[in-house]
């Protein structure tokens, strides 16, 4: 392993400019997903593509202003460019807390008309906001003349019975009559009552050619789609004229979670042809700088190796990677060993090889 005292990374890329107050279009990012996008997958992510667009968690404009505010919001610098993803339909409120991540330095806010859970919809926030777009319109216009980062809104294709193309549009265009310009759109209705958070991932028929339609119709809009897109094959269709209407940017969610290495080559494909990709040895090494850090700060192990386990995956030991980092990242003064045991028993040819490999059905040792 390489000193653990080197920088983590070589230093990120420069904060994007934010003066015109429009979102940060990248071609392809991470969607915020509860329990999973914390600061420290977020870490990880970044070690594998240095300029995704990332996103938070959700976090309520209740749970900034009177809960734990440093533990929610606590990112690493190398995290730029970051999106803080907002839940609540209170003007005020959400420009307390956009206040709140100008100074923290993030970099755009954005607000979630996605979610259907029970719990958010008990908030009146979410999905169920796509029926109120003029309270939408009135958040963001709020938000535009009070903060100088951009404003950015995801939401879904449809909820229940408001859900063909043209509730969409409508919607879309009473919003950025208020000053959004970036969209973020899960090509999935969602029926709020009667399926669950998960099965509204599944369940409900994806339409991206609505997504395509709505950039082909509305050109000076910024249009990302998102939904069920699972690997950088299926981004890049997405973003090419012979899928039809290309959008701008795609948005990746749990494929992104359980094969993260499978997007080692997206600096290449999408920003810069000459990007190194990085092998799964250098992104461990800089996660164990990473985590040396981490662990001197009084964070426990296995807080951050829960998000590592899938790094392996499909491959030769990535069963033994999973099960020592399952077994004993979690016990107390776990620390480096943990990791340098558990990588073992994967082989240098995985290990070292820069890009994702072919997975194999073998692969269980």
């Amino acid at each position: 392993m390489t000193d653990l005292k080197q920088p983590i990374s070589t230093p990120p890329p420069s904060r994007p400019d934010i003066a015109e107050r429009r979102g940060i279009t990248r071609p392809l990012s991470v969607a915020p997903m509860m329990d999973r996008t914390d600061r420290h997958f977020r870490f990880l992510f970044r070690c594998i593509s240095r300029h995704s667009l990332l996103y938070t968690e959700m976090v309520t404009t209740g749970a900034i202003l009177h809960g734990e505010r440093e533990r929610l919001l606590a990112y690493h610098p190398d995290e730029h460019p970051i999106s803080l993803q907002l839940g609540g339909d209170d003007p005020e409120a959400l420009t307390e807390c956009a206040h709140i991540a100008e100074d923290l330095g993030y970099d755009e806010v954005n607000l979630n008309v996605g979610c259907p859970s029970d719990r958010v919809q008990k908030g009146r926030f979410g999905a169920c906001l796509m029926a109120e777009p003029e309270r939408v319109a009135d958040c963001v216009a709020t938000l535009r003349a009070k903060v100088d980062l951009p404003v950015t809104v995801k939401h879904r294709i449809g909820i229940d019975e408001i859900d063909t193309y043209e509730h969409m549009l409508s919607f879309v265009d009473t919003v950025s009559r208020a000053g959004c310009d970036r969209f973020s759109v899960h090509a999935r209705k969602a029926w709020l009552q009667g399926l669950s958070p998960k099965e509204n991932r599944e369940i409900p028929p994806l339409r991206h050619e609505e997504v395509h339609r709505l950039k082909a119709e509305r050109p000076d809009l910024v249009i990302e789609t998102n939904g069920g897109i699972l690997d950088l094959d299926q981004a890049l269709s997405h973003l090419a004229p012979r899928h039809g209407q290309p959008v701008d940017a795609v948005m990746i969610g749990r494929a992104a979670y359980a094969r993260p290495y499978s997007f080692a080559e997206t600096d290449r494909a999408l920003f810069d042809p000459r990007a190194s990709i990085p092998t799964r040895r250098e992104v461990v090494e800089r996660l164990m700088r990473y985590i040396s850090d981490q662990l001197d700060e009084g964070i426990p192990l296995g807080r951050i190796t829960r998000h590592m386990v899938n790094l392996f995956v499909g491959h030769r030991g990535a069963r033994a990677w999973r099960r020592t980092l399952s077994q004993n990242a979690h016990r107390p003064g776990a620390d480096l060993k943990v990791i340098e045991q558990a990588l073992r028993p994967i082989p240098d040819d995985i290990l070292d090889h820069a890009g994702p490999l072919e997975v194999t059905s073998s692969a269980v040792a």
